[in-house]
């Protein structure tokens, strides 16, 4: 099955939340009001450098993007 690379989430308990699913490999929910991350991988040791650090802030980048697209489509309904 093929996914987005993006998925907005939300949830009936924390109905002041809403988050962005990043599907690809690190997986992880970003929640869009604070940032904070919940990671859904075991990032090794070797993985956390600069390299991969800069490659999370361009996906957390992209997944603000993603969000501000989506929203923005809703507003034109």
């Amino acid at each position: 099955m093929d996914l987005p690379k993006f998925l907005v989430a939300d949830n009936s308990t924390m109905p002041d939340k809403i988050f962005i699913l990043h599907t690809e490999y690190p997986r992880f929910l970003l929640d869009v009001e604070n940032d904070d991350i919940e990671w859904f991988e075991d990032i090794s040791e070797e993985e956390d450098n600069e390299e991969f650090s800069s490659e999370i802030a361009n996906l957390i980048e992209e997944a603000l993007d993603f969000y501000d697209q989506e929203m923005a489509s809703l507003d034109e309904e």
